[in-house]
């Protein structure tokens, strides 16, 4: 008689779907964490904790697909079950600021800090927030904002010490704090796409050369070099706002860097957005009082009306 292939439990289910995760097959990700979510729920073991992890899980892998309202609905889901779960609250903070609901991402990152005060990504987020609704709002902007959860200090400790337990969840390599890298091979993937655009935008074919940096971030998400050099092909291209996104999450890696600090500054200025492109200046002259090309810069941009 053939062997009867044993079904899986929820919790290999679960591993499957974080290794989906990890080698960037988000669908199929997507598709096992359902799985696993189903099977926990007939067990009748409402383990809140689990279900929380997992719905926040399949949130990570929505959010890496694009898909940022089915992402914001999983991370609801998995605060209803665990409130003030700081990953669930940073994947929607992305998600929400993906979708221009800068409010609600600007609650959601401010949540973070009151739990764990250390988390750059919540930092980042908040200043990108605070830049982007005064730009809208005006100095008024804090008066619109819906109202910001006070964090019980139980749930503080508590939580704090789960952040510093082992991972239990993938990693959302947008926004997690203890971010974990691309394998040595997207690395060698990425590195090769970075360079076939480097050499187009050399031949100034700044299209094609985007489509070479998206392929290579799609293996490696974390390399800063490729966010600036997108920028760089997005401001040649008249496409600004692409630019000051990119330069942003440069940014967000690695928060005194010379390019993106000056390109979003660019855009900015392009834009005539005059007090976000001063404030990339002075960041930048203060990291590199000598540098001549922000100088200039600053001198036309301070003429403008």
């Amino acid at each position: 008689m053939p062997h009867k292939r044993r079904s899986q439990s929820w919790t290999e289910l679960k591993q499957a779907g974080n290794e989906r995760f990890k080698a960037g097959q988000y669908g199929e990700a997507v598709t096992l964490y359902t799985q696993s979510v189903e099977l926990l729920e007939k067990t009748g073991k409402k383990n809140k904790e689990d279900l929380g992890i997992l719905y926040s899980n399949r949130a990570a892998s929505y959010l890496k697909d694009g898909n940022c309202n089915e992402c914001i609905k999983d991370c609801s889901k998995s605060l209803d079950l665990v409130p003030f779960g700081f990953k669930a609250l940073l994947r929607r903070a992305s998600a929400y600021e993906a979708l221009e609901r800068y409010r609600l991402a600007y609650v959601d990152y401010k949540t973070v800090l009151q739990i764990e005060s250390n988390i750059p990504a919540a930092h980042d987020g908040v200043n990108r927030m605070t830049k982007a609704l005064t730009d809208i709002d005006g100095l008024s902007w804090r008066e619109k904002l819906p109202p910001i959860p006070t964090v019980p200090m139980s749930v503080k400790e508590s939580l704090a010490q789960a952040a510093n337990s082992a991972p239990t969840s993938p990693q959302n390599g947008m926004n997690d704090n203890k971010q974990k890298g691309p394998g040595a091979e997207a690395v060698k993937k990425a590195k090769a796409l970075k360079e076939e655009g480097n050499g187009l935008v050399k031949k100034g074919e700044h299209k094609k050369a985007i489509e070479k940096y998206t392929q290579s971030l799609s293996q490696d998400p974390t390399e800063v070099t490729t966010y600036t050099n997108r920028a760089l092909c997005y401001l040649a291209l008249k496409m600004l706002k692409d630019a000051i996104s990119d330069c942003s999450e440069a940014l967000r890696l690695d928060s005194g860097n010379i390019k993106a600090l000056y390109r979003r500054a660019q855009a900015y200025k392009e834009l005539k957005n005059k007090n976000s492109c001063l404030e990339d200046l002075n960041s930048l002259l203060k990291v590199e009082p000598n540098n001549i090309a922000a100088q200039n810069l600053l001198e036309e941009v301070q003429k403008m009306k």
